[in-house]
């Protein structure tokens, strides 16, 4: 038996759109990793436009579905009573924690990394390029900034789905 969208429930069209959210905001985030590597051992002249790319989205992209995971997350908190239950006092605080990472950390840092990776190209000119130590050092930062994001979202969907 098929339904029609419009048999669904306001609530479960915003269950939709906060799971939707959580897609746009974090999963590019997790082949990120890969891209870098990738770029690292074929093209590392293309570091700077990475780095660029990276802050971009995470401003135009990563920051607004954050706005609109927490916005479906208090509606569907508030329609069904769930203000006491762990698992929305987590959510919250893993939001909250999430917006401060990418806005205070990861935005800024992918700045200064991009920076320093075209001040190490232009050192290099035409030979070799090798990231110079304050690259690293940044990389470094996004990298265990990155990752400890990554592990509170998969802690906070597992849960989300379990309700402890």
């Amino acid at each position: 038996m098929m339904l029609s969208p419009a048999a669904a429930s306001l609530y479960e069209v915003v269950l939709a759109v906060h799971i939707m959210a959580v897609v746009l905001a974090f999963g590019w985030a997790f082949a990120l990793p890969v891209v870098y590597v990738v770029a690292g051992r074929h093209d590392p002249r293309s570091l700077p436009t990475l780095h660029r790319i990276e802050y971009t989205v995470e401003r135009v992209l990563v920051n607004p579905a954050l706005t609109l995971l927490v916005a479906a997350g208090i509606y569907l908190a508030s329609d069904g009573h769930h203000w006491s239950e762990f698992f929305v006092q987590w959510g919250l605080a893993a939001a909250i924690v999430i917006g401060g990472l990418v806005g205070a950390v990861m935005i800024p840092t992918a700045k200064r990394a991009e920076a320093a990776s075209r001040a190490d190209l232009e050192a290099a000119g035409d030979g070799e390029f090798q990231p110079g130590a304050e690259y690293r050092s940044l990389v470094r930062r996004l990298n265990i900034a990155g990752t400890g994001m990554g592990v509170l979202v998969l802690v906070t969907i597992l849960l989300m789905v379990i309700k402890p």
